[in-house]
């Protein structure tokens, strides 16, 4: 039903003949006067469109040329980090979001996971042989904050079905106890620790970091206490609420609109269910 929306009207209509929505990098929350290829491409996954949905099918299909190099994204480059790594880490994360069948992106998944498997050689994780293997592997040292740390939105979202058994389970218990959560989600706490209040965009934000989790194996066991804290916060009718203040126009609303409370339960429901189920069907 999210589909048929306005909310999802809007944003197709803004899409470039491309497939983008002209600016590639952004994740913070969209304004109304500008979105970009990122902020469209979330907002289009969490109101249910796919690879098979043509908006979508045009927005990989220019994300994978971007990646062959035979397009450039506009965005300015930065002076912080290296703007290809970065770049193609970015775009090798999306394609993947919504296909595995991309040969290149899959390729850049599996070196960063070999990146970040080598910092945790040793049983722990060992910030110094991460950037060895950095340095190794990309011919030049890691500068800024994205790529020095590996937790964060990217790294975190390409590589979570390319460690071995073992190495995973190490790589999750550290993006779990990462005091920062998970970077350009918003959420800075560890993610080991449950919100303090239910009912907030923070806990919106910290369930986001959560859905990226449940993407790796170990989460079945490592996450039971937060799908039962989910559940212990259903109202009597087995719905529950974020709050009116919890609308940031990213994860929620993902209906038209929230004048009618009725209209914002279904909203918060629909996400909190999604959520369960996507952990009860590993």
């Amino acid at each position: 039903m999210y589909k048929k929306g306005q909310i999802a009207k809007e944003i197709i209509e803004k899409q470039m003949s491309d497939g983008s929505w002209g600016y590639f990098h952004s994740l913070a929350e969209p304004t109304k006067k500008a979105i970009t290829t990122e902020q469209a491409l979330r907002r289009l996954e969490l109101l249910g469109y796919s690879i098979s949905d043509d908006c979508v099918y045009r927005a990989v299909n220019y994300m994978k040329a971007c990646l062959r190099g035979e397009k450039e994204i506009p965005d300015p480059k930065e002076k912080t980090h290296d703007n290809k790594i970065f770049r193609d880490l970015m775009l090798a994360t999306w394609i993947r979001k919504f296909t595995k069948e991309d040969s290149l992106a899959n390729k850049i998944a599996k070196t960063w996971s070999e990146v970040i498997s080598y910092a945790f050689r040793s049983g722990g994780y060992v910030h110094e042989d991460y950037l060895e293997a950095y340095d190794s592997t990309f011919g030049k040292r890691a500068n800024g904050d994205r790529l020095t740390d590996f937790v964060n939105y990217y790294q975190v979202s390409l590589t979570f079905d390319m460690y071995p058994k073992e190495v995973e389970a190490l790589v999750f218990d550290h993006i779990l106890n990462h005091d920062g959560g998970i970077y350009y989600i918003g959420y800075r706490g560890k993610l080991a620790d449950l919100p303090e209040v239910f009912s907030s965009k923070q806990t919106l934000k910290y369930l986001a970091c959560i859905e990226v989790l449940l993407s790796y194996r170990n989460s079945y066991l490592k996450l039971a206490y937060i799908m039962d804290w989910l559940k212990d916060h259903a109202s009597l009718d087995n719905t529950w609420d974020f709050g009116s203040k919890a609308k940031d126009h990213v994860y929620l609303p993902l209906s038209d609109s929230w004048r009618k409370k009725e209209t914002r339960l279904q909203d918060s429901t629909y996400y909190v269910e999604k959520l369960i189920k996507k952990y009860e069907d590993q």
